[in-house]
């Protein structure tokens, strides 16, 4: 069934497109990482000419073991056209159940409100953290079904106070 697949997939597949005068190739990056940032740059460059510069402002708190450097949980987000998209969420396993994941999520939650988003939002597989986020208030707002254990995959927002200018 795979191959069959595989195989009406590649037949879709046109060698070259000619657009504007130029004639384009698809190929696969040798190196994945290292073609990540260009595609990224266009891609801010169209998102730019549309919206205006985006001015996405990242927000990052780090869990370190007392008396040392070495970050073992946290959580990184990213504020950007008034919403506040959590990316990364982890507290050490031994951590679990008393109160640091809710902490972190509270003050990345506050910097939100502080940076005047509407929203806070995130996604979560179902070995996850769903019901943790739903104690939290957030809501499913869409849904990606697909085989267990990692589905569904589920995307989560909260609607956050305005705060007054």
């Amino acid at each position: 069934m795979t191959d069959m697949l595989v195989s009406e997939a590649k037949a879709r597949l046109r060698p070259e497109l000619v657009a504007s005068g130029s004639t384009y190739t698809i190929t696969r990056a040798a190196d994945p990482d290292a073609a990540y940032e260009p595609i990224l740059q266009r891609l801010l460059a169209f998102n730019a000419a549309a919206m205006g510069e985006a001015g996405g402002t990242p927000f990052a708190l780090v869990i370190h073991e007392p008396g040392t450097e070495t970050i073992c949980g946290g959580l990184w987000a990213l504020s950007l056209w008034g919403s506040f998209y959590v990316a990364l969420v982890i507290a050490p396993d031994d951590a679990r159940g008393h109160g640091l994941g809710t902490d972190l999520m509270a003050q990345a939650e506050a910097e939100a409100i502080q940076q005047g988003c509407r929203d806070i939002w995130l996604d979560t597989f179902a070995f996850q953290a769903r019901p943790f986020y739903e104690r939290l208030g957030f809501e499913v707002f869409a849904q990606i079904d697909g085989p267990p254990p990692a589905f569904p995959r589920v995307f989560m927002k909260k609607l956050l106070p305005r705060s007054s200018p």
